[in-house]
């Protein structure tokens, strides 16, 4: 009988399971449309068709994910191990068809059955695995290892539910429950073989092993199974393809028979039920104690996972514990998976009886940090109190870490008590914390910001101490996006338009659209970068009218901010700019004002009051300037409901304007200006993060720049910021906040917005009222500039032919030269 999976049919030399032409792929879907889920075409609904083509896609990737473990275990690799809280990688199809080079013969096939893909395509759901930048830059992260053929695990948690989709009721954000697997996830290959046991709670005590050792063993309390599931990462038309393996967790006994005969039902579930809470929602509300606590218990459970499968791994190669660091190289994405540092220690230690000093060398070179954030509630810290009743044993190696380095710091710097105090792992001031960015330093041999500026200020700032003490450690590396799904799939028009033009070489190579410059002053090239556009605008307006009911003109000047809503990245100096051309309007009906869509979309998280009522504030502008026949549509205003990647295609290549204004020094890199950037769109912005990268490779006359820089916000501030200074020297200000504050955006309700009016006039953190004039000056020259459809198109497409630099492919070569120390692997399919 001929194996399944590579039988052929009589009419083809190529087998249904992993043949590329569109016949076998079809005889593929309808061979798992029966097989897997016992439907036949003429009863198979929708959902149907998009689990049988991406069961199919699948196929066609297992045979490329078994030759890379092959290989790689063949070649003794050293491999990159992606640690990360988040991984929002995105819906998986039309990323993996892009990939393998098949969307054109899966659309041909499909269509021979009668199906569109574009249908399919729309039904996936979104992995509820992230929530902003930092989990899809692992996500770009993850195709460039794979496309740039480098070994690589990304390594994190299974999220049972993602952190919940938004939907906006009465202006007002209401969260709702994304329940993102309940049709099942067909990208996931569950092993329930590979799996560890974590402990919680307990005590520990000192104790001498087989040779008269003295040791130190933890008896916890409860122990929790993580069990992998593995995703297939697929290269760009490579073999290549990684892995990505999410922790799940369960019980070690998922039912108590002695309870059950008992007659407490509920009690025999017990385990299960609390054992699975680990991996049942992304981020809990951390507010509470119980949910600090189950905040950092899921961080301790998929690190320990993750460290205890690499161990394994190496098990069974065959390779002595001191290979560790020769096999893999850890990086740690942010403080979230920091514990990592205590947790390799612990297992090193204890459980594999290294002597102390050999295995802190091992975890040094083994792990590196990456800083994401300079803001103090970013930088993890957890109470000692916390720590202490969940991970005592991590706790006492914390201790015993941060006394060998005090030491080494007091031999440095004797008599500088201050810098022992300031460098110390625990704060002991107040509430005694434990500061994991601190124990991410200490235990790494290379730490990484994010952007040239971020990484500077870093320095400067929260590890100033630690980066005079070791400077060589210290590196950045600007983060970047994939072109493959932020142009390739996403914006398919101008990528058709780009392969024309200068060849499809800029997929791999972004640096290649530079050639993109000698096209900028040419009409006909113009107007064919207008048309693509448009198209674009349309989709996105149909897409808005859809989705909120607002009908918007695509030819007007789309101006876009999605992104998280945070009080630094300043959503509301955005809504101050709509009130005061919206005052300007009813103050002269006639007067010539560049039509604009302003569009808006992120989450704010669950108990952020004042992001919150930031989402309220642009829902109110909306609600009024969209319906005041003195607009007469001139202005229109839209919240865009539940941004996430998926609605992100749709997005980023109709953006005429590109909103970057958070306060500068406070955004470590940003990624959704340079995916705006790559489709052309134009940014307004301040010197923050990569926004200051993106302007040096665009050239200053083609961006909008406004606002004081970091040092001069600093300035100001030590200076005595008086926000209500600018409010008296600026009438245009002061009565764009009387109209807020006297209810004229929430139906005359005078008390809804009074702690944003009052936080902004008082303290207003983020300097809202300071940037607030050269804002709007800066977008009196938009105007200008969009008037002159010629110099427009002209900066548009030096945009994107400057953008080669914020590729995730060159962050990622940046990692293997100067941090990981990792080279390519071919990989050989054999067919």
């Amino acid at each position: 009988m001929a194996d399944a999976l590579t039988a052929t049919s009589p009419d083809s030399a190529e087998p249904a399971r992993s043949g590329l032409s569109a016949a076998a792929l079809q005889r593929g879907v309808v061979d798992n449309l029966l097989c897997l889920q016992a439907r036949y075409p003429a009863i198979a609904a929708p959902q149907h068709w998009y689990m049988a083509l991406a069961y199919s896609v699948r196929d066609r990737m297992l045979a490329r994910w078994a030759a890379t473990v092959q290989t790689y275990a063949a070649h003794d690799a050293r491999v990159a191990c992606y640690l990360s809280a988040e991984f929002l990688i995105g819906p998986q199809l039309g990323n993996n068809l892009v990939n393998l080079g098949i969307e054109a013969t899966a659309r041909e096939a499909l269509q021979a059955l009668g199906i569109d893909l574009d249908t399919l395509l729309a039904l996936e759901e979104e992995p509820g695995l992230g929530n902003g930048g930092l989990g899809r830059l692992a996500a770009c992260y993850m195709d460039s290892l794979s496309t740039l053929e480098i070994p690589a695990i990304g390594y994190g948690i299974r999220y049972e539910f993602g952190i919940f989709d938004q939907e906006i009721r009465d202006g007002w954000q209401v969260e709702v429950t994304d329940k993102w697997l309940q049709k099942g996830n067909p990208w996931e290959i569950v092993r329930p073989e590979v799996a560890y046991y974590v402990g919680l709670g307990g005590s520990t005590r000192n104790e001498s092993d087989a040779q008269g050792r003295l040791c130190v063993r933890w008896t916890p309390a409860r122990q929790i199974k993580g069990v992998a599931c593995d995703t297939p990462m697929p290269g760009y038309h490579v073999n290549t393809c990684n892995t990505l393996r999410l922790w799940k967790s369960e019980a070690v006994e998922s039912f108590d028979l002695q309870d059950f005969n008992v007659g407490d039902y509920y009690a025999a579930v017990n385990e299960k039920v609390i054992s699975e809470t680990l991996s049942k929602v992304l981020y809990p509300n951390d507010e509470p104690a119980i949910g600090k606590r189950l905040r950092l218990a899921q961080q301790y459970f998929f690190v320990s996972c993750s460290l205890q499968d690499m161990l394994h791994l190496l098990d069974l190669k065959g390779d002595p514990i001191g290979h560790f660091a020769e096999r893999f190289t850890v990086q740690l994405n942010d403080t979230h998976p920091s514990i990592a540092v205590a947790e390799l220690m612990r297992l090193l230690v204890d459980e594999r009886q290294v002597p102390w000093d050999e295995a802190w060398d091992i975890t040094r070179r083994a792990l590196a940090y990456t800083n994401h954030t300079l803001l103090p509630e970013a930088l993890e810290t957890w109470g000692l109190p916390l720590m202490c009743s969940l991970l005592p044993r991590l706790l006492e190696i914390i201790y015993e870490i941060n006394r060998r380095f005090l030491d080494e710091i007091r031999q440095r710097y004797p008599g500088d008590e201050a810098r022992v105090a300031r460098m110390s792992l625990i704060d002991e001031r107040g509430d005694r914390l434990v500061r994991m960015a601190h124990l991410a330093t200490v235990g790494s041999h290379a730490v990484n910001g994010v952007a040239e500026l971020h990484s500077g200020l870093l320095k400067q700032t929260v590890l100033r101490d630690f980066a005079e003490l070791w400077p060589e450690r210290f590196h950045n590396v600007t983060n970047g996006v994939t072109p493959r799904r932020f142009m390739l799939l996403c914006n398919p028009a101008l990528a058709q338009l780009l392969d024309e033009t200068v060849g499809d070489g800029w997929v791999t190579d972004l640096t290649r659209l530079r050639k993109l410059e000698a096209y900028a002053d040419d009409a006909a090239f113009q107007e064919r970068w207008r048309r693509v556009k448009q198209s674009n605008k349309a989709v996105l307006a149909e897409r808005i009218r859809s989705a909120t009911g607002i009908g918007v003109d695509a030819a007007a000047l789309f101006d876009v901010q999605v992104k998280r809503i945070h009080e630094y990245k300043r959503q509301h100096l955005n809504a101050l700019l709509i009130v005061t051309l919206y005052q300007r309007l009813r103050r002269n009906p006639q007067l010539a004002l560049t039509p604009r869509c302003f569009v808006f979309g992120g989450k704010a998280a669950p108990g952020y009051a004042m992001a919150k009522l930031i989402i309220r504030l642009i829902n109110g502008v909306a609600e009024v300037v969209n319906n005041d026949p003195a607009v007469n549509g001139r202005l229109k205003v839209v919240f865009y409901p539940n941004f996430s990647v998926k609605n992100g295609h749709f997005v980023y290549p109709a953006a005429d304007l590109s909103e970057q204004i958070s306060t500068a020094g406070k955004e470590a890199s940003g990624t959704g200006n340079m995916k705006f950037m790559m489709n052309g769109a134009l940014t307004i912005g301040t010197l923050d993060g990569a926004n200051v990268e993106i302007r040096q490779e665009v050239g200053d006359e083609n961006f909008f720049l406004f606002g004081l820089s970091a040092d001069e916000v600093e300035r100001v501030k030590r200076a005595g910021y008086r926000p209500a200074d600018y409010v008296n020297a600026n009438d245009e200000l002061r009565e764009v906040l009387e109209l807020i504050a006297n209810g004229h955006f929430s139906r005359g309700d005078r008390e809804m917005f009074r702690p944003l009016i009052d936080n902004l006039t008082q303290a207003d953190p983020f300097l809202v009222l300071a940037d607030y004039a050269d804002y709007v000056a800066r977008q009196d020259d938009v105007s200008a500039a969009w008037q002159d459809t010629r110099r427009w198109t002209r900066m548009s497409i030096l945009n994107t032919a400057r953008s080669g630099k914020f590729s995730s492919d060159r962050a990622i070569d940046e990692y293997c030269e100067e941090i990981w120390k990792i080279s390519p692997v071919r990989i050989a399919l054999d067919r």
